[in-house]
């Protein structure tokens, strides 16, 4: 085998590697980006019940 041949074998190998990474990284992308969707739902669900308790946590005047 000569050393163009081993260099392309090389490249070949590398950008294989490179192909399986990305794919592992848009997984984990994926991935975040629906946990932060559902934080964002939790978020929401969290304010909009300390909305409904605020009146509740404020003191009235004769407190």
């Amino acid at each position: 085998m000569n050393e163009l041949e081993q260099r392309l074998i090389e490249l070949e190998i590398r950008s294989t590697h490179q192909e399986r990474m990305i794919e592992e990284l848009n997984e984990v992308v994926a991935a975040e980006d629906r946990r932060i969707a559902e934080l964002k739902r939790e978020v929401k669900v969290l304010q909009q019940a300390l909305q409904r308790l605020q009146p509740e946590l404020t003191p009235s005047p004769d407190e």
